[in-house]
């Protein structure tokens, strides 16, 4: 119950901030610190963190990470990134009818167009997807710096989390869902290869570079 009170009282003044509709919130009952945000549009959105996060953050930190999601609500991310979604499938799709097309032909004498067919068109569809997520990252972490007033603050608890979720991974959630939270649950290997969160080490600079500018 103290988790739910803190974090409602922490989005209830950052909506406030931001000129938002408040927002459903909820607590998740995970160690993983990380959080997220979704809903189709301001009015139907709904805050979520996890006990993991609520126990690693002081409140400015909190403050932070949770503007940086009211931020993607409030520039209609979470739309931007079906509309994303639904072109790159378009694009993956429109190369498994040429790769077929290729096969029905027996157009099999040019394998390096076949094989730029089976394999550019997906990779093409996954990295338009990821440069996306990427950008829209960048501008939340501005966006939640700007409504929280606390950029270092934001920046301190990228770099816990970072931590956290390295300490404590998410082991039951699907990797297709890791756009969502403000640092990436799937840490290591290829995931980190084709991560949908750019380097927090980036995302840390910029937010220090946003204090300077600011102070």
């Amino acid at each position: 119950m103290y988790y739910h009170s803190r974090l409602y009282k922490i989005v209830e003044d950052l909506t406030r901030k931001a000129q938002l509709t408040m927002p459903r919130v909820f607590v998740i009952p995970d160690r993983t610190p990380n959080e997220f945000a979704t809903g189709r549009n301001p009015k139907h959105a709904a805050a979520a963190a996890t006990e993991g996060i609520l126990k690693l953050l002081n409140d400015d930190e909190l403050e932070g990470v949770m503007a940086h999601e009211l931020a993607h609500v409030k520039h209609r991310d979470i739309l931007t990134g079906k509309i994303a979604a639904t072109f790159a499938g378009a694009i993956d799709m429109l190369g498994q009818f040429a790769r077929y097309s290729a096969a029905n032909r027996q157009r099999r004498q040019n394998p390096i167009a076949l094989l730029f067919i089976m394999v550019g068109a997906p990779l093409a569809a996954m990295l338009i997807r990821f440069m996306i997520s990427r950008v829209r990252e960048y501008s939340a972490d501005a966006g939640g710096a700007d409504i929280s007033g606390k950029p270092l603050a934001l920046a301190n608890a990228l770099h816990k989390l970072h931590q956290g979720v390295a300490k404590y991974p998410m082991t039951n959630a699907n990797p297709a869902h890791s756009h969502l939270f403000t640092v990436s649950p799937f840490l290591g290997g290829v995931q980190k290869l084709f991560s949908t969160h750019p380097p927090i080490e980036e995302r840390i600079r910029r937010l220090e570079q946003k204090s300077a500018a600011i102070s």
